[in-house]
């Protein structure tokens, strides 16, 4: 066995000691195209989403000379059909690009490594050299078994601040691997290579355009293996005695759309942070645990980018909105970032938002991420979107002690910041700003727009979450009315009927705007 080249089981048995749950499913998805033109994939995702359990596990099936049998007994690929032919079938090549950060070539270092190891497992064999091509191809020959490529984090070279030129070398690597018609039809199976970026385009074509790609935006098959299920964390949650609706508060929030091949119905995963539930079931509470100071830094500095929209788009998605993105444009490159759009849609390949492809909409997942991103807000260095986050708990504060005049004056910050609609023009207008004053509610409440009750539909409602003593909020907003006609129109259609359950207060705050004077109005009544 060698440290590149037929690496052994050990990183599989090591995980299977721990609490595993089972994503073997993924390997009957790469067994379906083994040996064929789609036996290229890369499959993309945030990072602690599972990339490097998924790699080790195909390196364990594969890699031959394992016996790895009994580490796959009982898991969901010893039932495939697959299952006995491709076990520890192939020779492996495993690359985790995170061990050659700085390494100032990373091309010779890589091309140095492998030939080294293929000499260490197959001392006698005549492998040619001055190319890599040449020593894998003779390598395939002497053992009489094809490759099987597993590329952990491929794009940790291109997300590092190398030159242009270092990088261009990286893809022209992996391009010369496998867009090399002979010797990649001759030598490889397959390859799946995993990391946080798609591939690299060069204006609208792929750098490596023979491989298949699944990514967060468009997951296709690979969906119920980007993150752990609903049904995996209602199972730990179980197991632990965790509280699964907060569970879901904290980690859920990716929906992730594919259609199931065997139904052809469209399907929707509820995706879930591994890693933070993981961590959150070994401690006994929910948490941060996503968080990292590489990534915390990475996300501010492209929440700082002047680009137009762009703050406004970030503090309005943590105010809950949806907010519309084109994520056509992108080059899937961290470094060459041209818009409002790249920003954002990189932010959803980050895992900081998540993008519903059906609406064209990015919104913020869950609270993990949503503390984050209120952090690095904060500490944005344009001072209109930092007072915003700031000056939101005084806005609550001041909703809950009834100061009307506050609130008003609170909204009309809000809308004057650049962070909301430059104009009014009607009352979704005017939502988004509202929604975009009360950031910090995310902390205490839950935020449902057009919620039915009574004989209509209330514009914004926040639900205390569970646990916590803050007044219920049922909010309705008016353009060019009073505010007591929007209280009125709450006590007369009877919209606190949803929350009658609710147990706790009730405040009923009517907002309004009036052209003429420009002004904001609030009342606040209890119900």
């Amino acid at each position: 066995m060698g440290m590149y080249v037929n690496p052994g089981n050990g990183g599989f048995r090591r995980m299977l000691a721990d609490e595993y749950v089972d994503k073997t499913g993924l390997i009957a998805l790469v067994n379906a195209v083994m040996g064929t033109p789609r036996g290229l994939v890369c499959s993309t995702r945030p990072r602690r989403f599972g990339k490097t359990f998924a790699a080790e596990s195909l390196v364990a099936y594969y890699t031959c000379g394992a016996d790895s049998r009994e580490l796959f007994e009982g898991l969901d690929i010893s039932r495939d059909p697959s299952f006995e032919e491709h076990l520890n079938a192939y020779n492996v090549v495993h690359l985790d690009m995170t061990g050659f950060r700085g390494t100032s070539d990373v091309v010779a270092a890589v091309t140095g490594r492998l030939v080294e190891d293929l000499r260490r497992v197959l001392p006698d064999a005549p492998l040619r050299t001055g190319a890599i091509e040449l020593a894998l191809a003779d390598f395939v020959a002497a053992t009489g078994r094809k490759l099987v490529f597993v590329i952990d984090e491929w794009d940790a070279p291109l997300r590092e601040r190398r030159s242009r030129e270092s990088q261009e070398d990286w893809v022209y690597f992996l391009r010369l691997l496998f867009k090399n018609a002979t010797f990649t039809a001759d030598a490889i199976a397959a390859c799946y290579m995993t990391g946080i970026l798609p591939i690299v385009r060069y204006g609208t074509q792929s750098a490596l355009s023979d491989f298949d790609e699944y990514t967060v935006l468009a997951p296709s098959a690979y969906a119920p293996y980007v993150g752990f299920t609903e049904a995996e964390v209602e199972a730990l949650a179980e197991r632990h005695c965790m509280d699964m609706a907060e569970l879901r508060r904290w980690y859920d929030g990716y929906e992730l759309p594919y259609v199931d091949k065997a139904t052809r119905e469209r399907r929707v995963v509820r995706a879930y942070a591994p890693y933070s539930v993981m961590r959150a079931c070994d401690r006994g509470e929910v948490g941060p645990y996503w968080v990292s100071s590489e990534a915390f830094a990475a996300l501010r500095t492209y929440i700082d980018l002047d680009f137009d929209g762009l703050q406004q788009a970030v503090v309005q998605a943590l105010g809950g909105a949806n907010v519309p993105l084109r994520t056509g444009k992108f080059e899937n490159s961290i470094h060459d970032v041209a818009s409002a759009d790249d920003a954002l849609t990189l932010l959803c390949h980050l895992g900081y938002l998540c993008y519903d492809a059906a609406t064209s909409t990015a919104r913020v997942p869950n609270e993990e991420v949503r503390s984050e991103l209120a952090d690095a807000v904060s500490e944005s260095r344009h001072p209109e979107v930092a007072r915003i986050v700031h000056e939101s708990d005084a806005l609550l504060e001041a909703t809950w002690d009834l100061d009307e005049d506050a609130v008003a004056e609170a909204m009309s910050r809000a809308h004057d910041s650049g962070c909301a609609p430059a104009f009014y023009n009607n009352e979704q207008a005017l939502r988004a700003v509202v929604k975009s004053a009360y950031i910090a509610a995310a902390d205490h409440y839950a935020t449902v727009e057009e919620l039915p009750s009574g004989r209509g539909l209330a514009d914004v409602v926040y639900l205390p979450r569970r646990g916590d003593q803050a007044p219920a909020l049922l909010v309705e907003l008016k353009w060019d009315r009073s505010p007591e006609a929007a209280i009125a129109q709450v006590r007369e259609r009877d919209y606190p009927a949803v929350l009658r359950d609710w147990g706790g207060p009730i405040l009923l705050v009517g907002i309004t705007y009036d052209r003429k004077s420009k002004r904001h109005v609030c009342r606040i009544e209890e119900a």
